[in-house]
């Protein structure tokens, strides 16, 4: 890209606006999910005990309906992130590339 071009986009409001909308959802997913992740891992550091409890049948603790959760949020957030791709920050793309090929 040249650089003319690239300079002109950095000029573009729409591209200030989509950066940080972008970055902002982008740190909100990822410490929802490190949040997530970490308490998981502090309650087997800290409190292994609760992992006894048995949620169905003879064998299956909480431990793993957890577990499984919090790979489940990884794919709502990733999907979460995904919409608000398609639906605004391609939207928002779309502006930019009208207004540099003006």
């Amino acid at each position: 890209m040249q650089q003319a071009v690239v300079d002109k986009i950095k000029q573009l409001p729409e591209y200030h606006q989509l950066v940080k909308q972008r970055g902002r959802l982008a740190w909100q997913l990822s410490a929802l999910m490190l949040a997530a992740y970490f308490g998981f891992i502090l309650l087997v550091a800290f409190s292994p005990d609760f992992f006894k409890i048995v949620v169905w049948g003879q064998y299956t603790t909480i431990g793993f309906p957890l577990g499984v959760g919090i790979i489940l949020l990884a794919f709502v957030l990733t999907g979460i992130y995904v919409y608000r791709a398609n639906r605004h920050f391609d939207t928002l793309t779309q502006h930019i590339k009208k207004a540099v090929e003006r």
